[in-house]
């Protein structure tokens, strides 16, 4: 079975993030594997994502993932910015899915959905 699979032979975060682990020690990395050093790294991967869309007009944007070099590049960029993400996540300590599940119930509390006979934007329509 891959590494980062589980019994079902689907992909895990722990599996992942496991396999992350291993490769940069393989490398000897960790020294260079600082909080500050990933946080750095996962901004300039963010910063290539965008770049993707940068002149892109919002139509263009909507349509990026049908042109495969574009939507190759997307897919590439979205696996460095997990990536970085996941290690930083490590090092620091942070579950990333028990942190976005708490920021999404914050979320809720502060941005209540509006009730049904509500206009979500009445400037528009």
């Amino acid at each position: 079975m891959a590494e980062g699979a589980a019994e079902s032979g689907k992909l895990t975060l722990e599996g992942l993030r496991q396999r992350l682990v291993e490769f940069a020690a393989a490398r000897r990395w960790e020294p260079y594997h600082t909080p500050k050093n990933l946080a750095a790294a996962l901004s300039v991967e963010a910063g290539e994502l965008l770049e993707i869309f940068q002149w892109l007009t919002p139509e263009q944007a909507g349509a990026v993932m049908s042109d495969p070099e574009r939507a190759h590049r997307v897919r590439d960029e979205v696996a460095d910015v997990l990536a970085y993400l996941v290690q930083f996540c490590t090092v620091v300590g942070v579950d990333p899915l028990e942190a976005l599940a708490a920021k999404i119930d914050r979320n809720e509390q502060r941005f209540p959905a509006p009730d049904a006979a509500s206009d979500v934007n009445p400037d528009v329509g």
